[in-house]
């Protein structure tokens, strides 16, 4: 039996506790907030109740998976799960609705085709074609293996150009796929909501972010009954089961190293704690300073992403109920480009106080930068969320407003991460679960497989793989 101590508890640090503590280790968890969770928190007042992270669920397989493997109930015993249909409805700048479905690729090329007109959707079908030959390419090494000791071949481009035209160019960015390829800025903004929704500014994300649409169009979209957190209560109540160890309020300082290996834990205000393995599933500053560098390259490289961007959310709550053909999702689209805002109306009686209030969260992607006047930022949010609520504005009893800067007090940086993209120049690669420290280890949406609910799990899991397995361990099967 190891002890192995978990630094955070977001739903990365824990799926990586569950497996381990499964395995015969005796696992504590250090969490530097009050509550687990991480980035998947929750807001509630007057009744009313939020959630202040990621909204929706894809790849559902992953939590399955980590269910499973640390007990006898499986996932959906723990939490309910829907599908959410139609997956998102789409409001352009010049007025057009498009609703998409859920997980189905022909649904999806007739509603384009007959909101945006004929050709629509068969060119968004020829896209995700070459979308899911860069998925084939990049799914084994991204998202099952841990990250090869020379990333190199992922820094290369998968997305393939088309095989039509006189001229071939290659397509470098997403927003260069958009424009040439889909030849429509309804679908160009279609493509780029999904980039912006995980961080990406299309203009500088690298043509394999087509991967994102067609994970999220292939394995669906889902909703978990009470919001997110009640996955994240679940994956807590599984480590508790398996008799993990958590103490919070209690923040990492730094990892104790001794003869070039890790050996335990520095705490916030003294402290040491003693461990034959480390896993970090925070972004500890003094880690990515000294730990996150390939120093095999001779040169300060760092292995996390910087994409410059976070979220903003804005909690309202309403008065009046749903009305009967609202949809859970409505991306709108912004005039003359740029990032996306997504309006979430949950159909759930756990999020308001009855069935005549309604609860709707709002959500934006930003670039960060200093001085940004936030309130303002919210008020034309809002104004945008109003072309998917009828009536929004005289409905509103009060807003919340989240900001990057609340999202760095909870988690430790203003930055939500997004997944480990191919291409780049290996820019998008985010930190390797093994360090470069012996008995160091990272997990969450800062190490591979990069950011997002299901890649978080997928951390955990392959962490869990290294320790128990070693160097045997060769990737998820």
């Amino acid at each position: 039996m190891a002890r192995i101590v978990v630094i955070g508890a977001g739903l990365g640090a824990m799926a990586a506790a569950a497996r381990l503590a499964v395995a015969g280790h005796r696992v504590t968890v250090y969490e530097q907030g009050p509550t687990y969770g991480g980035a998947v928190g929750r807001y509630a007042r007057d009744g009313f109740a939020f959630d202040t992270g990621p909204g929706l669920l894809h790849l559902p397989a992953v939590y399955r998976d980590l269910f499973v493997k640390t007990g006898k109930e499986p996932l959906e015993e723990c939490v309910e799960l829907t599908q959410v249909d139609p997956a998102a409805r789409h409001v352009f700048a010049d007025g057009t609705r498009v609703d998409l479905p859920n997980a189905s690729r022909a649904g999806t090329v007739a509603a384009l085709d007959a909101a945006l007109g004929a050709g629509a959707g068969e060119r968004w079908g020829d896209f995700l074609t070459r979308a899911r030959e860069a998925w084939d390419r990049t799914r084994r090494p991204l998202l099952e293996e841990p990250q090869p000791a020379d990333p190199a071949p992922l820094a290369r481009e998968p997305y393939p150009a088309p095989k039509a035209g006189l001229l071939r160019r290659p397509t470098r960015t997403l927003a260069q796929v958009g424009a040439r390829e889909l030849r429509d800025p309804r679908l160009a903004a279609l493509l780029d909501a999904y980039a912006w929704a995980y961080g990406f500014d299309p203009a500088g994300a690298p043509a394999s972010a087509a991967v994102l649409p067609y994970m999220e169009q292939t394995f669906g979209s889902w909703y978990v009954a009470g919001g997110l957190r009640a996955l994240a209560d679940a994956v807590y109540e599984r480590c508790r089961k398996r008799r993990v160890e958590f103490v919070f309020d209690t923040p990492v300082v730094d990892v104790l190293e001794k003869d070039g290996r890790a050996v335990g834990v520095w705490l916030d205000g003294g402290g040491e704690v003693a461990a034959d393995h480390v896993v970090s599933g925070a972004p500890v500053p003094a880690l990515y300073r000294d730990q996150v560098v390939e120093w095999e390259r001779g040169e300060d490289w760092p292995r996390h992403q910087v994409l410059g961007t976070g979220r903003v959310t804005v909690c309202l709550a309403l008065r009046g109920a749903r009305e009967a053909d609202a949809v859970h999702r409505t991306v709108v689209h912004a005039e003359g480009g740029g990032p996306a805002v997504t309006v979430l109306r949950p159909d759930d009686p756990a999020l308001r106080p009855d069935a005549d209030h309604e609860a709707v969260t709002v959500t934006a992607t930003v670039r960060t930068a200093p001085g940004q006047e936030w309130e303002a930022f919210a008020d034309r949010m809002v104004e945008a969320a109003g072309r998917a609520v009828p009536g929004l504005r005289d409905r509103l009893l009060w807003r919340h407003v989240r900001t990057p800067e609340d999202v760095r007090r909870d988690t430790g940086a203003a930055e939500v991460p997004g997944p480990a993209l191919a291409g780049a120049g290996g820019r998008l690669l985010p930190a390797a679960n093994r360090s470069p420290l012996p008995g160091l280890y990272f997990a969450g949406g800062w190490s591979h497989p990069g950011g997002g609910l299901a890649h978080a799990g997928m951390s955990g899991a392959l962490v869990a793989g290294l320790i128990v397995e070693g160097a045997d361990f060769r990737g998820s099967q």
